[in-house]
C-alpha cells in the first residue's frame, strides 16, 4: 500500500511558530524533504531513524530541481513511508504546495496539507506592523515579488495594488525592489508611500529597514540587503516606531553557544531566545550511565540503613530514580532517610518525584551544603551520595571531616561529545561567534580539548566567555581561558542575568 504525505508549512523562522499538528506528522515521519530556512530545532523533533533529505533553494540555485522533488515525494510514498514535506512558512503561499499536490493526486498518494504562518503575517508581526488597522486600512494584499519565469506578461495588476489596496506585502522580492517601486509610482502610489524592509524575519538575525516609495532603493542599497527578505508597503508601516518589540530585545543579534548537554540545553538555549540572542547548540558533553551500576545497584538495596541522600545536580536525581525504578522499587524504601540538594532546579526534579527536600542551602555549590550539614547532626550517621563519576571530592571529604560515614557512587557520567568541531571552528576564525556559555567543569574541559593546542587565544581574541559559577570559571582560567562573566547565582537564571547586565553595562 502507498504511504502518505503531509506538506507541511514549517512557518517563517522562529521555531516556536510551527503548530502543534506539523510536530505532530514531523515526529511519526518515516521521511524529512525539507527546504532551505527550515530551523535545526524543528529537525530535532524527528525520530532517529527518519530519512531527512535536503532540497532547499538559495539565492536561485536549487539542490534539486522540482521536477525531482515531485519524483522524489512520488517514490518515497509508493514505498508505503509516511513523508513529510517541509516547506518554509504556508506550503499554498508562494510555495509551490499546490503543484505538489497535484503530482500526488495524479499518483493516487494521500496527503494532507498542514497550513503554517506565512513570513508575510509573521514577519510584519515581529517588526511591529500590524497588516491592517482601522485608521489606515482594512485591505491587505499578499504578491510574489519573483514571478516564475518565462511568463509571456505579468499577472499581477499593478493598476489595482497601487489604487485599490491599503497594505501590499511582495514575498521574495528584495532582487526585483526597483522593478516594484518602479511599476506602483508608475501606476500612481505616492512616492511618499511608507516602505519596510525585513530581512531574516522573526529570527535572532531580523533587521528592518523603513523608508518611502522613494528613498527605499538607495537605504537598501546602502544596507547591502540580501535575500531573505519581504517587502510591505502601505501606512501601517508608520506604526513600526511605537509597536516594534522583538528588535527591542536586549541580546538581539547576539551570537552565543551553548556547550552544555544536548538533553539539558532547552532552557538555556529559550531563555537566551528570549533576549533576542542566537543559539548556537554545541553540547561538548553527553550524560550517560555509569560504566557498572553494581555500586548504585548495592546502595539502593541498602537505602534503609542510610540517614541522609544527597543529591548535587538535576542528573544524579534522575539518573538515580531510573535505576530505583529499573530495580522494581519505588518511593516506599525511602521510609525515615532525609534528604538534601544543591541548587533549587535539583530539589525541583527531586519534588517532581514526590520528595520534598529537607536541607536546600542559600547558594548553590558543594561548599554550600557542608555549611547547611553543620547545623545537623551528621556525626556516625551514614550518607548516600549518588553523583557524576567525575565529580569534585570536596563533598565526600568534608563530610567525612564531621564524622559522617559517607558512600559516593556514580549514578551517571558525562562523555566527550566531537560532532560539529569543525564547523564551531570555522564559526570562530570568521569572528561569527560573540559568546561561549559553559555550565560546568566538564564543558569547560571538554571545549578546550577540541581547540588546537597552539593559537586558541587568537580564535577567542573576541569571544565572550561566560561562565556559571566559581567553581566553573576557575576551571576555565586553569585552561588559559580569560572568563568574562560568572553568574553571582549559580543557576541558568542567574546565568542569564549576569549576560544580560554585561551587555546593558557596555552599552
Amino acid at each position: 500500500m502507498n504511504g502518505k504525505v503531509y506538506l507541511i508549512g514549517a512557518g517563517p523562522g522562529d521555531p516556536g511558530l510551527i503548530t502543534v499538528k506539523a510536530l505532530d506528522c514531523i515526529k511519526k515521519a518515516d521521511v524529512i524533504i525539507y527546504d532551505y530556512l527550515i530551523p535545526s530545532a524543528i529537525l530535532k523533533h524527528a525520530r532517529a531513524e527518519a530519512e531527512c533529505i535536503y532540497v532547499g533553494k538559495k539565492g536561485g540555485m536549487h539542490t534539486i530541481s522540482q521536477k525531482r522533488i515531485n519524483a522524489l515525494l512520488l517514490e518515497k510514498a509508493k514505498k508505503g513511508l509516511c513523508v513529510a514535506r517541509l516547506k518554509g512558512g504556508d506550503p499554498f503561499i508562494f510555495g509551490r504546495g499546490g503543484e505538489e499536490a497535484q503530482e500526488l493526486i495524479k499518483a493516487g498518494i494521500a496527503y494532507e496539507v498542514v497550513p503554517g504562518v506565512t513570513s508575510a503575517i509573521a514577519a510584519s508581526a515581529y517588526a511591529g506592523i500590524p497588516l491592517t488597522h482601522r485608521r489606515f486600512t482594512s485591505t491587505v494584499a499578499f504578491v510574489t515579488g519573483h514571478e516564475a519565469p518565462g511568463k509571456a506578461s505579468s499577472s499581477i495588476d499593478w493598476n489595482a495594488l497601487a489604487k485599490g489596496i491599503g497594505t501590499i506585502v511582495f514575498l521574495m522580492g528584495i532582487k526585483n525592489l526597483s522593478h516594484i517601486v518602479a511599476r506602483l509610482i508608475d501606476q500612481g502610489m505616492s512616492p511618499q508611500t511608507p516602505v519596510a524592509i525585513i530581512q531574516w524575519g522573526t529570527t535572532p538575525a531580523q533587521f528592518t529597514i523603513t523608508g518611502t516609495l522613494g528613498t527605499i532603493l538607495k537605504q537598501v542599497n546602502d544596507a547591502g540587503m540580501r535575500p531573505p527578505a519581504i517587502i510591505v508597503v502601505g501606512q501601517v508601516v508608520s506604526l513600526r516606531e511605537e509597536l516594534k518589540w522583538f528588535e527591542n530585545r536586549p541580546l538581539l543579534g547576539k551570537r552565543i553557544v551553548v556547550t552544555r548537554a544536548r538533553e539539558q540545553a532547552s532552557e538555556l538555549v529559550s531563555a537566551l531566545f528570549e533576549l533576542g540572542a542566537e543559539c548556537i547548540e554545541f553540547p561538548t558533553i553527553k550524560v550517560v550511565p555509569p560504566d557498572d551500576w553494581t555500586p548504585l545497584d548495592s546502595s539502593i538495596e541498602m537505602l534503609s540503613e542510610y540517614d541522609w541522600l544527597v543529591f548535587t545536580s538535576v542528573n544524579g536525581v534522575s539518573y538515580f530514580f531510573r535505576r530505583l525504578f529499573e530495580k522494581g522499587k519505588d518511593m516506599r524504601v525511602f521510609g525515615h532517610v532525609r534528604t538534601a540538594c544543591i541548587g533549587p532546579s535539583t530539589a525541583g526534579r527531586l519534588l517532581d518525584f514526590g520528595l520534598k527536600t529537607d536541607v536546600l542551602p542559600e547558594t548553590y555549590r558543594a561548599e554550600s551544603i557542608i555549611e547547611a550539614f553543620r547545623h545537623e547532626e551528621i556525626n556516625g550517621k551514614r550518607i548516600l551520595l549518588p553523583r557524576a563519576k567525575e565529580a569534585r571530592p570536596v563533598l565526600p571529604v568534608e563530610l567525612t571531616k564531621m564524622g559522617a560515614l559517607v558512600d559516593e557512587v556514580a549514578a551517571y557520567q558525562t562523555e566527550m561529545v566531537r560532532d560539529g568541531a569543525e564547523l564551531l571552528l570555522d564559526r570562530l576564525k570568521s569572528g561569527t561567534i560573540d559568546l561561549i556559555t559553559f555550565t560546568s567543569s566538564s564543558t569547560v574541559k571538554n571545549f578546550r580539548a577540541l581547540l588546537p593546542k597552539d593559537g586558541f587565544k587568537d580564535l577567542l581574541k573576541s569571544v565572550t566567555i561566560a561562565s556559571i559559577g566559581p567553581v566553573t570559571s576557575e576551571t576555565a582560567r586553569c585552561l588559559e581561558l580569560e572568563v568574562h562573566i560568572t553568574a553571582k547565582s549559580y543557576t541558568i537564571a542567574g546565568l542569564c542575568e549576569a549576560i544580560l547586565h554585561h551587555y546593558q553595562s557596555d552599552s
